[in-house]
């Protein structure tokens, strides 16, 4: 069976190309995607081609599919996965399989399963990881979009605080904090907006900022303050761009009291500081945004991580629970990315 797709050869080296897939094996299913969402990381992998860490080094003579934000239906499944999957079911897939600790993953590392493509084989690995998920709500663009969501609720997830006397770990954000998320009015931003007001979890102050005031005008479009404080959060969108103090500025929204959760949405350090310097006591500095330059850093002020128990933390995608939630809430209408 022929498909076409976008495959890579090397550092911005990417052709739209038509061939063969090989014979379907018994512990394989073939699948058509119906939707493929465009990520940042695609085109990170795109810049630097075999030199990104999911992605082979003989790209130039076996290339890969690219494109990991993918839904669609099942073709034909092999006999191994017959009593657990049909022709005609709906599916999503985590991409971040951690398969036997490799950092293989559809998108980057497979040649013949990619979002980028029309029809694809579903390697064996990624059902004994559990990473073909059905779905059953409407469309498809809300499942393709759960790979996305999910890395921003594995983000929501892997935040914590501590309590004094105690070297147990409460993780999540601050139920009743206050949040800050900084370059924030972007695509990713937007969806963690909308999971920090409609999770389970939520803050009591939920400040977004940006340079951009159109993309934080769309944002007040989106996600309205009466909204938000139905739901029991006060909602500011600021814009920071020509704040000559910004840190003075994010603090005054708190009456100087500081952030419980700092997200950092862009690799820019400026931004990591001032998120450093806006953390309350046992406050949580989350960087969200992955950089390409392999030596970017910021400075992070030890004295408040000693004596007032300031931590940084960051992650690379979410796991299976954090799909299985994305598309939970999805298919529920809780959250519309």
């Amino acid at each position: 069976m022929k498909t076409k797709a976008v495959r890579i050869y090397g550092k911005n080296d990417l052709r739209l190309e038509e061939f063969d897939l090989p014979p379907l094996g018994d512990d394989e299913i073939l699948a058509e995607v119906i939707s493929d969402s465009i990520c940042m990381s695609s085109h990170k992998a795109a810049s630097l081609g075999a030199d990104h860490k999911r992605i082979p080094g003989d790209i130039d003579k076996n290339p890969t599919i690219i494109g990991h934000e993918f839904s669609g239906r099942l073709l034909q499944v092999g006999t191994k996965w017959q009593s657990q999957f049909k022709k005609g079911d709906k599916f999503s897939i985590q991409p971040a399989l951690n398969y036997k600790g490799s950092l293989n993953a559809p998108g980057y590392s497979f040649r013949f399963i990619g979002g980028d493509a029309t029809r694809i084989i579903i390697p064996g690995e990624v059902m004994e990881c559990g990473c073909l998920l059905p779905y059953t709500g409407a469309g498809y663009f809300p499942a393709s979009l759960a790979e996305p969501m999910s890395c921003i609720i594995g983000a929501f997830r892997a935040g914590y605080h501590t309590t004094p006397g105690s070297y147990n770990h409460n993780m999540g954000i601050k139920a009743g904090g206050n949040l800050a998320m900084l370059a924030a009015a972007g695509p990713m931003g937007l969806g963690a907006i909308d999971y920090a007001l409609h999770s389970e979890r939520r803050p009591a102050r939920l400040v977004v900022t940006d340079i951009d005031e159109h993309r934080l005008n769309r944002a007040r479009s989106i996600f309205s303050r009466k909204e938000a404080g139905d739901l029991g959060v006060e909602l500011i969108f600021t814009n920071t761009g020509g704040v000559e103090d910004p840190v003075s500025h994010l603090l005054n929204f708190t009456a100087g009291k500081g952030y419980d959760d700092v997200f950092i949405f862009a690799p820019v350090r400026e931004l990591v500081e001032c998120g450093d310097l806006i953390l309350n006591r046992d406050g949580c500095l989350n960087f969200f945004s992955g950089p390409t330059d392999t030596t970017f850093s910021a400075p992070i002020n030890l004295y408040n991580v000693h004596y007032n128990s300031t931590h940084l933390v960051a992650t690379s995608g979410g796991n299976n629970d954090d799909m299985k939630e994305a598309l939970r809430l999805s298919s529920q209408g809780s959250i519309n990315p």
